[in-house]
């Protein structure tokens, strides 16, 4: 049998021709007809032109060249709205909203939709997609260099004439390091001080402990905490609130307008500040029994504590002096780009303080065994504390200066005050003096009734219940917002300035949301544990101190639960602070001092002398509760009436849902541990350890159950930074 095409291959082999005889194109018995010889065919042009009915909505079908030279940057998609829907058949087509008139000589335009409304193709979004026209691509060519050709290598031997040795292709040297950038430059000094804040707080925490180890807490370190308090009030009620509200900025402008860079207007502000302070100060070094008896007339009525106090508050007043200094150097050095200095010096403070009790300790003993007292205390004790505290103010101050030799400001006194800008600057901060005056008066009278009831009580045989241990619960309980909630809200507040800035409230509504739920992953945990763990955090911490560590421990129970309004204030108030409102804080401000005092004052006369103070703990909370309620109400109305409630009540609920289990299992734990160990150092360790790690792994489970997204991304960013 004769394979198909035999005659075909025969020709091409070589084999015999067709009979010569018949013409052209006649068969032949027998034998099959040669086929006509095919055209020559390229197979990269084949099928090009085949029909395709699906070509225009092929995208790799279309014309690149059209595609490439379509400038996007000046012809972006419509916005929405714009696309004529189908209508019915055979009906005239509706005009235009927006159609010119020609009766109308200024047509107005079309409005333009509000925020980043436009539909993309492809599913891109509007704020993260970025057109480029056919003018950039031209302008930018010239700056991009070609990729190297990663083949190089396999055919370099073919590139030389024949016998040239191959020489091995040059190594590319390393490209230059960009500088840093103003992006990175921020971000190094937002890491420089945050640090320098939380190694400060852990020192302040630290020398609170010291100080309770050396004098105690009870009515004699009351003596201590009004005299050193006393300063820091006056400072800001005088002008410390004014200082970074008003004249820093004023400061900063300087900088950029005036010739010298703003260094003439930095010593008026400095020689300003130095005057003032040192007039105020003497007059309150010398007016220091009266201030005693404003802030504890209870405490002024004992005479042995009343000369006690006035000797600290002598030796405490001069530091508000330096306090001013400290601030205006480090506002100065701010100005100019250096930020670390005025976070770390603090530290140094710190450590004097620390130093000089340490000392007191080794001269006079600890508390526990000296039991030292307003009656027993002598005056070289007295003496000693009084100038370590002075010092440790002076030594913060003048460790500013080397740092402002560094940055090239020289200061000098200047009398010249006249004519440039001060007195402006001055009569704007009345609603920062408002602000902080409310404050004060707040402070003033739970500082009145605490250091009352905390007297009355040790008379009772309960020492630990005073204003003492009003503030160090306090500055224990404020840490987790100070480490925590700052931090998340330093990060997003520029980005609510920015949209404030520009007008977009969705923007601004989603970033206080974003910060709200992001900082309440750690804070509504932390409310808890206050709440379960307050008594052996106070016992381990406050060993040294004796038996009234267990009350502190009692009124950081009290404390506890009102973190969550207390950071959710802070979180709330930066949105009217982006919009430069200053008004809405001090009213807000103003309504927490007034609920804080009114309660506290109920507290003082409802209850007994020893708890008193822990409802007035109770009331700090109660008051940011209802700060809240009402700086809510007035940021949604100004966002335009959402503030995202919903998400954000529902995080937070179930945040609280996951809490309240833990908490009691942690109590539990924790309660067990200690009556079978006891109160102290080595039972107060394992009850606040077995307590902790019962309540970690009880929220786990449950947030997990729960199914709470952002502790999901916060585990994910903690094992993303980890390496896993």
């Amino acid at each position: 049998m004769n394979a198909p095409y035999d005659g075909d291959r025969a020709q091409g082999t070589g084999g015999p021709a067709p009979y010569q005889g018949t013409a052209p194109g006649t068969p032949v018995a027998g034998q099959v007809p040669a086929p006509a010889p095919a055209p020559d065919r390229d197979p990269y042009v084949e099928d090009a032109y085949d029909y395709d009915p699906y070509r225009s909505q092929d995208l790799s079908a279309q014309d690149p060249v059209a595609e490439v030279l379509y400038d996007r940057a000046s012809h972006p998609p419509p916005p929405p709205g714009t696309y004529q829907e189908p209508g019915p058949l055979y009906a005239a087509p509706q005009a235009p909203a927006h159609a010119p008139d020609p009766h109308v000589w200024a047509q107005t335009p079309p409005p333009e939709p509000d925020g980043p409304s436009r539909h993309l193709p492809y599913g891109d979004h509007a704020t993260t997609t970025q057109f480029v026209g056919v003018d950039s691509l031209v302008t930018k060519a010239a700056d991009e260099k070609p990729e190297p050709d990663a083949f190089a290598h396999l055919y370099r031997d073919q590139q030389g004439a024949p016998g040239t040795p191959v020489e091995d292709a040059p190594v590319a040297a390393p490209a230059p390091s960009k500088p840093a950038g103003r992006a990175s430059s921020l971000l190094k000094s937002s890491a420089l001080m945050a640090a320098g804040t939380i190694v400060s707080r852990i020192t302040g925490f630290l020398r609170t402990l010291v100080i309770a180890g050396a004098i105690g807490v009870g009515t004699f370190n009351d003596t201590y905490q009004i005299a050193n308090t006393l300063p820091t009030m006056i400072y800001v009620l005088v002008g410390g609130g004014a200082l970074n509200a008003v004249f820093i900025p004023q400061l900063v402008r300087a900088m950029k307008q005036d010739d010298d860079g703003g260094e003439a207007y930095a010593n008026r502000l400095l020689t300003l500040v130095v005057v003032l302070l040192a007039a105020i100060t003497t007059i309150c070094v010398l007016a220091a029994p009266v201030f005693i008896t404003m802030m504890s007339p209870k405490l002024a009525s004992d005479p042995q504590q009343m000369d006690v106090a006035v000797a600290f508050a002598r030796y405490c007043l001069p530091t508000m002096f330096f306090m001013g200094v400290h601030v205006v150097l480090g506002q100065i050095l701010n100005a100019r780009g250096r930020f670390g200095a005025m976070m770390w010096t603090p530290v140094l403070n710190n450590i004097v303080v620390i130093a000089t009790f340490g000392a007191f300790i080794w001269a006079f003993g600890g508390f526990t065994t000296s039991g030292v007292n307003a009656t027993t205390v002598t005056a070289e004790g007295v003496r000693l504390l009084g100038l370590g505290t002075l010092l440790g103010l002076t030594v913060q101050a003048l460790a500013m200066l080397p740092y402002l030799r560094d940055a090239g400001f020289r200061p000098r006194l200047r009398f010249d005050w006249r004519g440039h800008g001060l007195g402006k600057a001055a009569r704007l901060a009345k609603w920062t003096f408002f602000f902080v005056l409310a404050n004060q008066i707040g402070l003033v009278v739970v500082t009145q009734l605490a250091t009352w009831a905390g007297s009355v009580a040790e008379k009772q045989g309960h020492p630990g219940t005073g204003i003492t241990a009003y503030n160090y619960a306090l500055l224990l309980w404020q840490m987790p917002q100070a480490i925590i909630t700052v931090s998340v809200m330093t990060a997003v507040l520029p980005r609510i300035s920015r949209s404030a800035h520009d007008g977009d409230a969705a923007a601004v509504r989603d970033d206080i949301s974003y910060g709200l739920r992001t900082s309440a992953v750690a804070i509504v945990p932390c409310a808890f544990a206050f709440l379960a763990l307050g008594v052996p955090m106070a016992t381990l911490l406050y060993a040294g101190s004796g038996s009234g560590a267990q009350n502190i421990g009692y009124v950081l129970m009290a404390f506890g639960l009102g973190l969550i309004p207390y950071s959710v204030q802070y979180v709330v108030l930066r949105g009217f602070y982006a919009y430069e409102d200053t008004r809405t804080p001090f009213y807000n401000t103003v309504i927490v001092a007034g609920v804080n005092a009114g309660v506290s004052t109920a507290a003082f006369f409802v209850l007994p002398a020893r708890w008193a103070v822990v409802g007035m703990a109770a009331a700090y909370g109660l008051g940011y509760t209802v700060g809240v309620g009402v700086a809510w109400r007035r940021l949604r109305n100004r966002l335009g009436g959402d503030l995202d409630g919903a998400h954000v009540m529902r995080t937070y609920a179930r945040l609280t849902g996951a809490c309240v289990p833990a908490a009691a299992v942690a109590g539990a734990a924790a309660y067990a541990v200690t009556q079978w160990l006891g109160s102290g150092v080595t039972g107060s360790l394992a009850a606040l350890a077995a307590g902790g790690v019962a309540l970690a792994a009880v929220f786990i489970v449950a947030a997990k159950r729960m199914r709470i997204e952002e502790l999901n991304a916060m585990v994910g960013m903690v094992r993303g930074r980890m390496g896993r």
